[in-house]
């Protein structure tokens, strides 16, 4: 009996040392993940849930990654439908007068909307930022103000804007965590895409000189997976860099503030979606394009029930091995004939170990006419002859 509980405490002995090494392991190998940087920050873009997170919420100056939050309102103002692709805007002296990285617009002139967002993306362009802040809100102070009630509505609570360009200033700052969340939000924008993978691109001025652009973010070349991303760099705010890459079915953001050379602020961030890829999965639970086991009950319709399926896809983003118990709820809100494909009906509730995780809405997939007087006195006389 002595040997056997020798041998026991032996065991539980090698085990805890096992798993003390594995998890100093781990430990090690995320720390490893960024070198040279105050502050990182790794997410999945679908749900939000965080991967890594190094100095998430200090606050500190960001320089040019400002710009994502005045592209957000560029696209705002175009979804809104206050200005579109097409539109000119006159440059008044003010924008043209800014330092920085430029795309030397001259006073005076009439560029397309299109152009002027497309530098602000590829080359970072100040002057273009100022003439879009103009046209939006006739002048960068109130342009500034927006975009500091933008980030609340964001839940930003570590972030004021002092400028729409990202140039030095004491009073702007923000922090990974919020980055991460602004550039969730711009990334909304399918057209943000159209731009953002441009690297090298001549941009045309009305007066027929042209500027060569190229792109800040180096990974759009070098990262096969990244397809987005905006740069920033400052004395007071050291390389900074946020970043999107895809993979399959899982998209992921990256932060990086502070780094202490460009170099670093990119391999951190390689490191980072590296990470995220290799030890974590976003599963499609509901597929949009997939009808509902169950139909509806289709109430005063000329049918008894209709197809049904989820208004757009549900994922779950877990870790590889991470076992997932998953549960769904199904809302019939017994909607009335007629029903239109596409019309919202009902909603379906996804349980992620029985806590709910996201709550979709169900669609019609088929039109459902209204029964006619001869429809119901059909029914009544089917139910009477049963």
């Amino acid at each position: 009996m002595k040997r056997i509980f020798k041998v026991f405490c032996i065991f539980t002995t090698i085990c805890s040392f096992f798993v003390l090494f594995k998890n100093n392991f781990v430990k090690a190998e995320e720390n490893e993940l960024v070198n040279g940087c105050k502050s990182a920050y790794l997410i999945d873009y679908d749900s939000g849930e965080c991967v890594y997170k190094l100095n998430e919420n200090k606050r500190m100056p960001i320089a040019s990654i400002c710009k994502v939050m005045t592209l957000s309102l560029c696209f705002d103002a175009i979804s809104n439908g206050n200005l579109s692709f097409e539109d000119k805007i006159e440059v008044s002296s003010n924008a043209s007068g800014m330092g920085g990285s430029q795309v030397y617009l001259q006073q005076n002139l009439s560029y397309p909307v299109k152009d002027l967002i497309k530098s602000i993306i590829v080359c970072s362009a100040n002057d273009s930022c100022v003439a879009m802040a103009e046209a939006i809100c006739g002048s960068e102070a109130s342009f500034v103000a927006k975009m500091n009630t933008k980030a609340e509505e964001l839940g930003c609570n570590d972030t004021l804007f002092s400028n729409c360009t990202g140039l030095p200033k004491e009073t702007q700052y923000s922090c990974a965590a919020d980055v991460a969340k602004m550039f969730r939000y711009l990334i909304k924008n399918d057209e943000y895409f159209k731009f953002s993978k441009i690297w090298l691109e001549d941009f045309s001025h009305p007066d027929d000189r042209i500027t060569t652009i190229t792109n800040t973010n180096k990974l759009i070349r070098k990262y096969s997976n990244c397809d987005g991303g905006k740069t920033g760099f400052t004395n007071e705010a050291g390389f900074c860099l946020t970043a999107t890459a895809k993979k399959g079915d899982m998209r992921l953001i990256s932060v990086i503030l502070g780094a202490d050379n460009s170099d670093n602020r990119f391999k951190s961030t390689v490191n980072l979606f590296n990470y995220g890829f290799a030890n974590y999965k976003n599963k499609i639970v509901l597929d949009k394009n997939l009808p509902l086991n169950d139909n509806f009950c289709a109430v005063m319709g000329r049918k008894e029930s209709y197809c049904v399926a989820p208004e757009k896809n549900c994922s779950i983003f877990s870790a590889i091995n991470e076992k997932i118990n998953l549960s769904f709820n199904v809302i019939d809100d017994k909607v009335k004939a007629p029903i239109l494909k596409g019309q919202v009906v009902g909603r379906i509730e996804v349980y992620k170990d029985n806590v709910l995780y996201e709550t979709v809405n169900v669609v019609a997939c088929e039109n459902v006419d209204k029964a006619t007087f001869a429809d119901n006195l059909k029914k009544v006389a089917q139910n009477w002859c049963l």
